[in-house]
């Protein structure tokens, strides 16, 4: 029988098997991940899941010119854009709902979505599990992270 997969935050280069100071398994398979954007001031926010490729139906969404991998990965079930501007048309097929654009990113699973820590704009929030906190917050060790630091969000064995 497969491990159970959670959602690890790690500083990039970190292994994704080792359990260094600064990776911390989130309690949850899923994850919504926020910001505003730097020059529109309009939120953005993303539904992430582990995508596991011998248990997740996820993957059998993957378009033909992405095929999935064999390795588990994360992969977007659905995005919200509160407007647009520069850099941000609203994606085809989105749908108004409530006064946010609702759309479902073709992507295929990803072995990691890498975010970087901006010294001009405020940090990422991750909500788990319906505990919304900034991105730092939620890394082992806490405290503040180095500008330009690159934080990791990817699959990696449940607490056991």
């Amino acid at each position: 029988m497969a491990a159970a997969l959670a959602l690890c935050l790690a500083l990039a280069g970190e292994p994704a098997r080792a359990a260094p100071a600064r990776t911390t398994v989130l309690p949850a398979a899923t994850a919504t991940l926020a910001w505003t954007h730097s020059i529109e001031k309009i939120r953005w926010d993303e539904d992430w899941a582990v995508a596991d490729p011998a248990t997740s139906a996820a993957l059998s969404t993957v378009t033909a010119s992405a095929p999935p991998t064999a390795a588990p990965g994360v992969t977007i079930t659905e995005a919200r854009i509160r407007g647009s501007g520069a850099g941000m048309e609203i994606p085809e097929g989105a749908v108004l709902r409530d006064g946010v654009w609702h759309y479902r990113p073709g992507l295929p699973p990803l072995p990691a979505v890498r975010l970087t820590q901006s010294p001009y704009v405020p940090p990422y929030t991750l909500c788990v599990a319906g505990d919304c906190r900034p991105l730092p917050g939620w890394l082992a060790g806490g405290g503040t992270i180095p500008d330009n630091a690159v934080i990791e969000l990817r699959p990696c064995p449940a607490s056991p």
